[in-house]
């Protein structure tokens, strides 16, 4: 796909002005409060009303994303646009680039949004993947498996994430059914990584180059959603660097003018491989906002307005415990008795509804090592579910 160049793709946007936000879920949420901390007001576009994003944004817009001549009037009332939600239609931020700079631009969306495109951006220029094949039909399949082995993962090539659109194959048994799932949508076979630990690097770019990427975050997840983040990751400094550096040279390659997260995993043979990139913030970065000097959502701010990137410097080890709609099952979780510690913070989405495996929240904490920050906020996480008094 060709991509128009952007006009004013140079252009510095100030305090004051305003910033557009495609998507309107917690992520937009936490970037709009990073925003007006900076002075900039926000309209935030998406399909849905009364959302997290719009509950703190200054206009709510709904509407769908393939109304392009809205999304143009959209974008007319705003000076930059981002995203907080990659599966947006690339025409939807073409249309918007033809009013002003979109920022990472519909080429890094179009790459990223996909993951056989993003796999084969990575594999040709250079970057560690894991063996992976395109598939289109069960005879794809099956040739995969004899050329990758088993076990491997077979998921959709759009349209995934927390698990979403995936699923592990152990035998050949299991070739026809896991086929059958991608209900006719292209997939994306990638040889199993026997990894050690999943690591992430949330990275920056901006407008002149400036680079600048926060410690690395050592995450563990609970059937595919991510359950406990902390940095820094217990891992070889050596190692660290070359996450780091392997960040910079997909944002560098990509020409990110933004944020990027690079997901990565740690074999037990020590290599570091990539698996996901995603053009916005992360999960895994929520405890940035009460850990570091700069939160991952103001570095989004500062790198999409072209202004200089914050220091991404952790003052304290620091994890994050995610809160999905699971505690809400015997009611109101007990939130006094997980704030019973005064180094645990809570973060809530302002979402009305509590739904398994849905993202309703977080807890940070912060200790002297991350051991004492991840046994504070496990033990605050598990304060939530005792009875209130």
């Amino acid at each position: 796909m060709q991509f128009v160049q952007q006009k004013s793709g140079n252009k510095i946007i100030l305090p004051g002005a305003t910033i557009g936000v495609l998507g309107s879920g917690q992520l937009g949420r936490m970037f709009a409060i990073a925003a007006r901390e900076l002075g900039y007001r926000i309209i935030t576009y998406s399909p849905e009303n009364d959302t997290p994003t719009g509950h703190v944004a200054d206009l709510e817009i709904s509407g769908s994303y393939d109304d392009l001549d809205k999304i143009r009037d959209f974008a007319r009332q705003v000076d930059v646009v981002t995203f907080e939600f990659e599966n947006v239609p690339s025409a939807t931020t073409q249309a918007a680039s033809e009013i002003v700079p979109v920022r990472p631009d519909g080429h890094v969306l179009h790459v990223t949004q996909h993951r056989l495109r993003e796999k084969t951006f990575l594999s040709e220029n250079g970057f560690p993947v894991t063996p992976f094949r395109r598939i289109s039909s069960l005879q794809n399949l099956e040739d995969a498996a004899k050329e990758l082995g088993l076990p491997a993962v077979l998921k959709t090539a759009s349209f995934g994430y927390d698990g979403k659109g995936q699923v592990k194959i152990k035998s050949a048994d299991e070739l026809p059914g896991a086929f059958a799932r991608l209900n006719g949508a292209e997939g994306i076979y990638e040889a199993f990584v026997d990894f050690e630990k999943e690591i992430s690097v949330v990275a920056a770019r901006g407008l002149n180059g400036q680079f600048a990427a926060f410690p690395v975050f050592e995450n563990s997840h609970s059937n595919h959603i991510l359950d406990v983040t902390f940095a820094p990751a217990t891992i070889d400094p050596r190692l660290a660097a070359e996450a780091d550096e392997l960040a910079r040279g997909i944002l560098e390659k990509l020409n990110v003018v933004g944020l990027v997260t690079v997901e990565m995993f740690l074999t037990k043979s020590g290599k570091v491989l990539v698996n996901e990139l995603a053009p916005r913030t992360h999960n895994s970065g929520h405890l940035t906002i009460d850990a570091s000097v700069t939160s991952q959502f103001e570095q989004q701010v500062r790198a999409v307005c072209g202004l200089p990137l914050g220091s991404t410097e952790l003052r304290q080890p620091s994890a994050m415990a995610n809160l999905l709609g699971d505690l809400w099952e015997r009611g109101e979780p007990n939130w006094a008795a997980a704030l019973q510690n005064p180094h645990v913070k809570l973060h809530l989405y302002g979402k009305r509804d509590a739904r398994v495996g849905r993202k309703m929240g977080h807890l940070t904490a912060v200790g002297s090592t991350v051991e004492e920050a991840v046994r504070r906020v496990v033990q605050a996480r598990n304060a939530l579910v005792e009875p209130i008094p």
